[in-house]
């Protein structure tokens, strides 16, 4: 069934009541999801604060440059989840050395000594060659840590305090992907989301999944609302907050927005041929996202966000020379930068998608590229890190080599840079 049918979608009357809501509520929303945890010394969830990838006012440490980490943690196993800081505390996620389960672990930001560790129950299942069971980023605030993960049969959305004690747990059923889980949560305010893709299309074992965005009650894990959205291959970026709109990217609905309060329908414009895996960005009046393939094909989208129910979402322009499959962007003063997913960095303009510069830094990258300060890093497969200068003229700063496979994006938060390598977790 198409998603325009009303059986999936809000009336008109419901969906201008939405809109209203954004215009009346929007600015309060945002004042109160920056003042409950963001902070500078925080990085509370994939890419960051707001998602984006970006702390403006720090710098790299020296130390990698030098290649003199402050401290390095053995995690045994090599996974490709990302870290969250929140209040001096890093937490993760890491396969079990032993036995089907996962861990969330818990480290001390400045002596890297681990805290505490849960495991949870997780089976081995089948996993795209890049995956891993932990494959999701955790969310934090100033009092909880929010996981996700999934072995197919079964998915869990867990919430735990910061001391480790389990708050609430959900289960949302399986998960049908051609390979394996990796939805990470976000927390807003009061709200934590998920973005729970299925596969609806060349299903291989098992029934069709339901794609669906959920919304919970961060503290007592209600259901505040669940959307269900177009399922055509599942796909893993984390949806942004807009005001009082929650943006998602997908192969089926495209670049779509969602009432934050209610769930409602608000726009959709499918824009996209393929698997979205990275997060939809904002920049300025604008939402960016972008599909693709193992196999190339890569495009990203930027579409005009309406103001209100007289206005239509429009593509503003898109890119489809180095546009990234895997690795999610990230726009400062008005330029936005990529990495694709074979080696090539580019610059282009934010409102018109221009091209400023573009560079081959050489390998294949999974990772997120975040800038600091004015400096952007972007670390490939094999472990060698670049970091470029954030400007309209390209400049190279230097290259690290990090002695070992780096598949997660790095996280940075209170001067100190984390990048998972190999089986550890470095402090720089």
């Amino acid at each position: 069934m198409p998603l325009s049918s009303p059986l999936h979608h809000p009336i008109r009357s419901l969906r201008s009541i939405a809109w209203a809501g954004i215009r009346a509520t929007g600015l309060a929303v945002m004042v109160s999801a920056l003042s409950s945890i963001a902070v500078a010394e925080d990085w509370p969830g994939f890419h960051g604060l707001a998602a984006a990838g970006v702390i403006p006012k720090s710098q790299l440490p020296e130390s990698l440059f030098k290649q003199s980490p402050k401290w390095n943690l053995d995690l045994s196993t090599r996974d490709v989840g990302s870290m969250a800081i929140q209040d001096g505390s890093v937490y993760l996620l890491a396969t079990a050395p032993a036995g089907d389960a996962i861990r969330l672990i818990c480290v001390d930001l400045q002596s890297g000594q681990e805290k505490w560790s849960h495991e949870f129950p997780n089976a081995p299942n089948h996993l795209h060659a890049r995956n891993t069971l932990a494959s999701s980023t955790p969310a934090t605030d100033d009092k909880y840590v929010y996981i996700a993960h999934s072995d197919r049969a079964q998915t869990w959305v867990r919430c735990l305090d910061h001391s480790g004690k389990v708050i609430w747990s959900r289960e949302l059923g399986p998960a049908q992907g051609q390979h394996g889980f990796g939805a990470s949560p976000v927390v807003h305010g009061e709200t934590l989301l998920l973005n729970f893709s299925q596969q609806a299309e060349r299903v291989t074992d098992g029934k069709p999944g339901v794609s669906r965005v959920y919304a919970f009650n961060r503290s007592t894990g209600e259901t505040l609302w669940s959307t269900a959205m177009t399922s055509t291959r599942v796909c893993y970026g984390t949806p942004a907050v807009h005001g009082s709109m929650v943006i998602g990217a997908n192969t089926g609905d495209g670049l779509y927005a969602l009432a934050l309060d209610s769930g409602a329908l608000l726009w959709r414009l499918p824009v996209f041929k393929m698997r979205c895996v990275s997060s939809p960005i904002i920049a300025g009046d604008l939402v960016l996202g972008s599909s693709g393939s193992g196999g190339g094909g890569n495009h990203m989208v930027a579409v005009k966000i309406p103001r209100s129910t007289a206005e239509q979402p429009q593509e503003v322009y898109r890119i489809e020379k180095g546009a990234p499959y895997v690795p999610t962007a990230v726009v400062s003063d008005g330029a936005l930068f990529t990495v694709d997913d074979t080696g090539i960095a580019s610059c282009f303009d934010a409102a018109s998608g221009d091209l400023e510069w573009k560079k081959r830094i050489g390998g294949n990258f999974g990772a997120s590229p975040i800038l600091i300060g004015d400096q952007l890093l972007l670390i490939n497969l094999d472990g060698e890190a670049t970091v470029l200068k954030a400007s309209r003229e390209f400049e190279a700063l230097g290259k690290v080599d990090l002695g070992g496979p780096v598949g997660a994006t790095p996280a940075f938060a209170d001067g100190r840079l984390l990048i998972r390598v190999g089986t550890e977790l470095v402090c720089y």
